[in-house]
């Protein structure tokens, strides 16, 4: 699956692409309840619902660190990251990351 694939895959589930919608995807995907996913990715439940809800933006470390966990793609986490600093900027822009050699 492209990461375009997966970005339409989390909206379609979950609404406009975020942070949020990406760790819920990966939850999801990974069958996992929020205890769980929350004890993988050292957080306390509460603080991993505050991530789902789009309450808690991450930094661009935070969010390498959580996919890496998870074991899912830095690059949708990065993708997601950055999509919610531009959007709390009410900056109608999409962030599409490419990697360089």
């Amino acid at each position: 699956m492209s990461t375009r694939d997966a970005i339409s895959v989390f909206e379609k589930n979950s609404g406009p692409f975020s942070f949020a919608t990406f760790i819920l995807g990966v939850r999801t995907t990974l069958d996992l309840n929020q205890l769980e996913m929350a004890q993988k990715l050292g957080l306390s439940k509460s603080a991993l619902c505050e991530l789902e809800k789009g309450r808690t933006l991450v930094s661009t470390q935070t969010a390498v660190k959580y996919a890496k966990k998870a074991g899912f793609s830095v690059t949708l986490a990065l993708e997601a990251c950055l999509q919610d600093q531009l959007n709390k900027a009410n900056v109608k822009k999409r962030v599409y990351i490419k990697d360089v050699a």
